[in-house]
Protein backbone atom coordinates (compact mmCIF):
# COMPACT_ATOMS: atom_id res chain seq x y z
CA UNK A 1 0.00 0.00 0.00
CA UNK A 2 1.31 3.47 -0.43
CA UNK A 3 2.67 5.30 2.14
CA UNK A 4 0.50 8.70 2.38
CA UNK A 5 1.86 12.43 3.81
CA UNK A 6 1.36 14.26 6.68
CA UNK A 7 3.16 17.33 8.03
CA UNK A 8 4.53 14.83 10.90
CA UNK A 9 6.14 12.45 8.52
CA UNK A 10 7.17 15.10 5.93
CA UNK A 11 9.88 16.58 8.91
CA UNK A 12 13.36 17.55 7.83
CA UNK A 13 16.47 16.09 8.30
CA UNK A 14 19.57 18.45 8.87
CA UNK A 15 20.60 17.70 5.23
CA UNK A 16 17.13 18.74 4.21
CA UNK A 17 17.63 22.40 5.67
CA UNK A 18 20.90 22.74 3.46
CA UNK A 19 18.58 21.52 0.60
CA UNK A 20 16.06 23.93 1.51
CA UNK A 21 18.65 27.20 2.02
CA UNK A 22 20.05 25.75 -1.63
CA UNK A 23 16.61 26.27 -2.73
CA UNK A 24 16.40 29.75 -1.07
CA UNK A 25 19.60 30.57 -2.66
CA UNK A 26 19.00 29.38 -5.83
CA UNK A 27 15.84 31.61 -5.79
CA UNK A 28 17.14 34.63 -5.10
CA UNK A 29 20.44 33.75 -6.88
CA UNK A 30 19.34 33.26 -10.28
CA UNK A 31 18.21 36.84 -10.53
CA UNK A 32 21.37 38.50 -9.83
CA UNK A 33 23.00 37.52 -13.41
CA UNK A 34 19.47 38.43 -15.13
CA UNK A 35 19.84 41.70 -13.30
CA UNK A 36 23.31 42.31 -14.92
CA UNK A 37 22.13 40.75 -18.25
CA UNK A 38 19.51 43.60 -18.13
CA UNK A 39 21.91 46.62 -17.07
CA UNK A 40 24.44 44.87 -19.49
CA UNK A 41 22.66 44.14 -22.68
CA UNK A 42 19.18 45.33 -22.67
CA UNK A 43 18.24 41.25 -22.19
CA UNK A 44 15.91 40.07 -22.55
CA UNK A 45 14.65 42.99 -25.35
CA UNK A 46 17.70 42.31 -27.15
CA UNK A 47 17.02 38.90 -28.25
CA UNK A 48 14.30 40.63 -30.07
CA UNK A 49 16.27 43.23 -32.23
CA UNK A 50 18.31 42.22 -35.42
CA UNK A 51 21.82 40.38 -35.22
CA UNK A 52 24.29 43.56 -35.97
CA UNK A 53 22.53 45.52 -33.36
CA UNK A 54 23.06 42.56 -30.40
CA UNK A 55 26.60 41.85 -31.77
CA UNK A 56 27.52 45.16 -31.39
CA UNK A 57 25.63 45.62 -28.20
CA UNK A 58 27.65 42.48 -27.16
CA UNK A 59 31.23 44.19 -27.72
CA UNK A 60 30.38 47.01 -26.02
CA UNK A 61 29.73 45.11 -22.96
CA UNK A 62 33.19 43.09 -22.90
CA UNK A 63 34.27 40.67 -20.24
CA UNK A 64 31.49 42.13 -17.55
CA UNK A 65 28.95 40.44 -20.03
CA UNK A 66 30.47 37.60 -20.90
CA UNK A 67 30.80 36.66 -16.96
CA UNK A 68 27.27 37.62 -16.96
CA UNK A 69 26.71 34.89 -19.10
CA UNK A 70 28.80 32.57 -17.23
CA UNK A 71 27.09 33.28 -13.75
CA UNK A 72 23.70 32.90 -15.55
CA UNK A 73 24.98 29.48 -17.08
CA UNK A 74 25.93 28.50 -13.57
CA UNK A 75 22.93 28.94 -12.06
CA UNK A 76 21.04 26.98 -14.51
CA UNK A 77 23.60 24.28 -13.36
CA UNK A 78 22.80 24.48 -9.85
CA UNK A 79 19.28 23.09 -10.37
CA UNK A 80 20.63 19.84 -11.53
CA UNK A 81 21.62 18.67 -7.83
CA UNK A 82 19.01 20.76 -6.42
CA UNK A 83 16.31 18.98 -8.34
CA UNK A 84 18.01 15.52 -7.13
CA UNK A 85 18.15 16.37 -3.68
CA UNK A 86 14.18 17.94 -3.77
CA UNK A 87 12.99 15.46 -5.10
CA UNK A 88 14.53 11.99 -4.29
CA UNK A 89 13.99 12.04 0.00
CA UNK A 90 13.36 8.39 1.61
CA UNK A 91 9.79 9.59 2.49
CA UNK A 92 9.08 10.84 -1.30
CA UNK A 93 10.27 7.20 -2.17
CA UNK A 94 8.63 5.69 0.38
CA UNK A 95 5.46 7.18 -0.67
CA UNK A 96 5.54 7.97 -4.33
CA UNK A 97 8.71 6.65 -5.87
CA UNK A 98 7.71 7.05 -9.49
CA UNK A 99 7.01 10.73 -9.04
CA UNK A 100 10.18 11.88 -7.25
CA UNK A 101 12.35 9.97 -9.37
CA UNK A 102 10.37 11.41 -12.53
CA UNK A 103 10.71 15.00 -10.76
CA UNK A 104 14.34 14.65 -10.27
CA UNK A 105 15.23 13.55 -13.66
CA UNK A 106 13.03 16.49 -15.39
CA UNK A 107 14.60 18.84 -13.17
CA UNK A 108 18.21 17.69 -13.85
CA UNK A 109 17.66 18.21 -17.01
CA UNK A 110 16.23 21.02 -17.04
CA UNK A 111 18.93 22.33 -15.33
CA UNK A 112 21.24 20.82 -17.91
CA UNK A 113 19.21 21.81 -20.90
CA UNK A 114 18.85 25.27 -20.19
CA UNK A 115 22.61 25.38 -19.27
CA UNK A 116 23.88 24.22 -22.57
CA UNK A 117 21.34 27.14 -24.45
CA UNK A 118 23.09 30.05 -22.00
CA UNK A 119 26.65 28.48 -22.60
CA UNK A 120 26.34 29.84 -26.32
CA UNK A 121 26.71 33.13 -24.91
CA UNK A 122 30.20 32.09 -23.10
CA UNK A 123 31.87 30.29 -25.59
CA UNK A 124 30.21 30.88 -29.09
CA UNK A 125 28.94 34.30 -29.50
CA UNK A 126 32.27 35.87 -28.57
CA UNK A 127 33.84 34.91 -31.56
CA UNK A 128 31.35 35.86 -33.73
CA UNK A 129 31.07 39.71 -32.11
CA UNK A 130 34.96 39.95 -33.35
CA UNK A 131 33.98 38.09 -36.85
CA UNK A 132 35.40 40.25 -39.88
CA UNK A 133 32.87 38.24 -42.21
CA UNK A 134 30.00 40.38 -40.33
CA UNK A 135 27.36 38.78 -42.80
CA UNK A 136 28.23 35.43 -41.73
CA UNK A 137 28.58 36.24 -38.29
CA UNK A 138 24.92 38.10 -38.44
CA UNK A 139 23.81 34.96 -39.93
CA UNK A 140 25.27 32.47 -37.59
CA UNK A 141 24.18 34.40 -34.65
CA UNK A 142 20.14 33.98 -35.91
CA UNK A 143 21.01 30.32 -36.23
CA UNK A 144 22.68 30.08 -32.69
CA UNK A 145 19.71 31.99 -31.12
CA UNK A 146 17.42 30.02 -32.89
CA UNK A 147 18.68 26.42 -32.31
CA UNK A 148 20.54 26.68 -28.79
CA UNK A 149 18.54 29.66 -27.10
CA UNK A 150 15.17 29.13 -28.57
CA UNK A 151 14.75 25.83 -29.37
CA UNK A 152 17.29 24.11 -26.48
CA UNK A 153 17.11 26.72 -23.97
CA UNK A 154 13.76 28.41 -24.00
CA UNK A 155 11.41 25.11 -25.57
CA UNK A 156 13.05 22.36 -23.97
CA UNK A 157 14.28 23.90 -20.85
CA UNK A 158 11.37 25.63 -20.05
CA UNK A 159 9.14 22.87 -20.82
CA UNK A 160 11.23 20.07 -18.48
CA UNK A 161 11.01 22.97 -15.88
CA UNK A 162 7.66 22.72 -16.20
CA UNK A 163 7.28 19.31 -15.87
CA UNK A 164 9.83 19.26 -13.12
CA UNK A 165 7.67 21.72 -10.62
CA UNK A 166 4.55 20.45 -11.56
CA UNK A 167 5.65 16.96 -10.57
CA UNK A 168 7.51 18.14 -7.19
CA UNK A 169 4.43 20.92 -6.54
CA UNK A 170 2.18 17.17 -6.55
CA UNK A 171 4.43 15.97 -3.99
CA UNK A 172 4.19 19.09 -1.85
CA UNK A 173 0.38 19.07 -2.12
CA UNK A 174 0.52 15.19 -0.79
CA UNK A 175 2.40 16.27 2.00
CA UNK A 176 0.10 19.56 3.33
CA UNK A 177 2.72 21.98 1.99
CA UNK A 178 -0.02 23.87 0.55
CA UNK A 179 1.37 27.58 -0.04
CA UNK A 180 4.85 26.36 -1.81
CA UNK A 181 2.90 23.68 -3.32
CA UNK A 182 0.26 26.14 -4.53
CA UNK A 183 2.93 28.61 -6.21
CA UNK A 184 4.59 25.89 -8.12
CA UNK A 185 1.05 24.70 -9.55
CA UNK A 186 0.87 28.58 -10.68
CA UNK A 187 4.78 28.50 -11.55
CA UNK A 188 4.25 25.21 -13.77
CA UNK A 189 1.02 27.29 -15.48
CA UNK A 190 2.87 30.39 -16.32
CA UNK A 191 5.97 28.55 -17.62
CA UNK A 192 3.70 26.07 -19.42
CA UNK A 193 2.02 28.77 -21.48
CA UNK A 194 4.86 31.05 -21.90
CA UNK A 195 6.73 27.69 -24.29
CA UNK A 196 4.19 28.87 -26.66
CA UNK A 197 6.46 31.50 -27.86
CA UNK A 198 9.04 29.30 -29.35
CA UNK A 199 6.50 27.76 -31.47
CA UNK A 200 4.51 30.80 -32.29
CA UNK A 201 7.97 31.91 -33.48
CA UNK A 202 8.51 29.10 -35.82
CA UNK A 203 5.53 29.63 -37.46
CA UNK A 204 5.92 33.14 -38.29
CA UNK A 205 3.88 34.62 -35.40
CA UNK A 206 4.66 37.21 -32.91
CA UNK A 207 5.36 35.54 -29.51
CA UNK A 208 5.28 38.93 -27.56
CA UNK A 209 2.68 37.76 -25.35
CA UNK A 210 3.90 34.62 -24.52
CA UNK A 211 7.08 36.48 -23.64
CA UNK A 212 4.91 38.14 -20.97
CA UNK A 213 3.71 34.53 -19.17
CA UNK A 214 7.84 33.56 -19.15
CA UNK A 215 8.71 36.71 -17.10
CA UNK A 216 5.87 35.96 -14.85
CA UNK A 217 6.48 32.14 -14.51
CA UNK A 218 10.18 33.21 -13.90
CA UNK A 219 9.19 35.49 -11.05
CA UNK A 220 6.65 32.92 -9.11
CA UNK A 221 9.56 30.56 -9.70
CA UNK A 222 11.75 32.52 -7.57
CA UNK A 223 8.60 33.03 -5.08
CA UNK A 224 8.22 29.16 -5.36
CA UNK A 225 12.30 28.01 -4.54
CA UNK A 226 12.09 30.43 -1.58
CA UNK A 227 8.40 29.03 -0.10
CA UNK A 228 10.28 25.51 -0.85
CA UNK A 229 13.33 25.89 0.96
CA UNK A 230 11.24 27.60 3.97
CA UNK A 231 8.70 24.96 3.97
CA UNK A 232 11.66 22.31 4.62
CA UNK A 233 13.40 24.50 7.03
CA UNK A 234 10.19 25.09 8.90
CA UNK A 235 9.95 21.63 9.27
CA UNK A 236 12.98 20.61 10.88
CA UNK A 237 12.66 23.51 13.32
Amino acid sequence: MTQSFTPTTARSTPSAVWIGLGAIALGVGFNAPYAALAVLYDYPQVLRRPPGEALDLFVAGGAPLILAWYAFMLSALALVPLAAGLSITSGRLAARPALAISAAICGALAGLTQAIGLSRWVFAIPMLAHDTDRAGAEQSFALLNAWGGVAIGEHLGQGLTVLFVAQLAALQWGEARRISASLGGLTAILLAIGTGEALALALGREGSVFALFTVAGFAALTAWLIATGLSLIRARA
